[in-house]
């Protein structure tokens, strides 16, 4: 790549089920990763052990201290937001401009559109290449694009027909997969729901948020893979998780009962109520 560029995998007492490693390194990425750990982490030494200098540690206590949680709850096991702000300053230290945040249990990085715009996914081969387009396009956007992603699997729900299959364009979310640069710093907010709470409430400041739908991200079935966030799910389910977002963007973002296989509570975004619109100039 001809940036100065890393990828950062965020996971929390799960050494032995780092995905994302292999899956990066089998397709076709082969610049520098970062195992991004807490000093809290019983199995720092696992992780030591299975990825020698690729680990980096950073303090949960010291970087709790620079972002609002949502709370006033005391628990901090399995919580993602910690690491997702503490890689800014660790990118500083690595001397890293641009990396990316991913999550550990990534199975796949895919295409979902070939080159005539036609829904039709294909596994990447050459990530070095991806991440280096991406980084083209998130400087390309200028500095109110504080963050880039990928689209997720789950957007896909319905393949060709469904919202993202029919309608190539940028949307403003962005989930999982954040370029960033230590030039455009944010914070994410939030105890849970961080990636919703912090794409909501920025977006409704001016900063711009976005994800591409044309490439696209696996993960594990969200509550299978065990650690990380598992824990604090399975205790709170839902109900919890989408509340935080209403807390931080009240005018924009409500909960409703969601029904798919099973009926459950989710958030749900007014965009109109969230994004910048423009004004027609009889408006004035």
């Amino acid at each position: 790549m001809k940036y100065n560029f890393a990828a950062f995998i965020l996971t929390h007492g799960r050494p032995e089920h780092v995905y994302t490693y292999k899956t990066l390194r089998s397709q076709g990425y082969t610049g520098k990763i970062y195992i991004v750990i807490d000093d809290e982490d019983p199995t720092e030494n696992e992780y030591r052990k299975k990825f020698g200098t690729e680990v980096v540690q950073f303090s949960k206590t010291e970087i709790g201290k620079t972002f609002d949680l949502g709370d006033n709850f005391v628990d901090k096991r399995g919580v993602i937001i910690y690491a997702r702000n503490a890689c800014f300053e660790l990118a500083k230290q690595l001397g890293v401009e641009y990396f990316i945040e991913l999550d550990d249990d990534y199975t796949n990085f895919s295409f979902r559109f070939n080159e005539k715009l036609d829904f039709k996914a294909k596994t990447i081969k050459n990530l070095d290449r991806i991440f280096e387009i991406m980084v083209n396009f998130y400087n390309a956007c200028g500095e109110k694009c504080i963050t880039f992603a990928m689209a997720q699997g789950g957007d896909f729900i319905g393949g060709g027909a469904g919202t993202y299959g029919k309608e190539i364009a940028l949307k403003r979310k962005a989930m999982n997969t954040f370029v960033c640069s230590v030039h455009r710093p944010f914070k994410f907010v939030g105890r849970i729901n961080e990636d919703v709470n912090t794409y909501t409430s920025l977006t409704y400041r001016g900063a711009m948020m976005l994800s591409m739908p044309m490439l696209c991200m696996n993960q594990k079935r969200t509550q299978s893979n065990a650690g990380g966030m598992t824990e604090v799910y399975l205790e709170s389910g839902t109900y919890l998780k989408s509340f935080y977002s209403v807390i931080y963007h009240p005018a924009g973002v409500r909960v409703k009962l969601m029904t798919t296989k099973y009926v459950r509570l989710h958030h749900a975004i007014g965009w109109r109520y969230t994004a910048p619109l423009i004004v027609r100039e009889r408006g004035k």
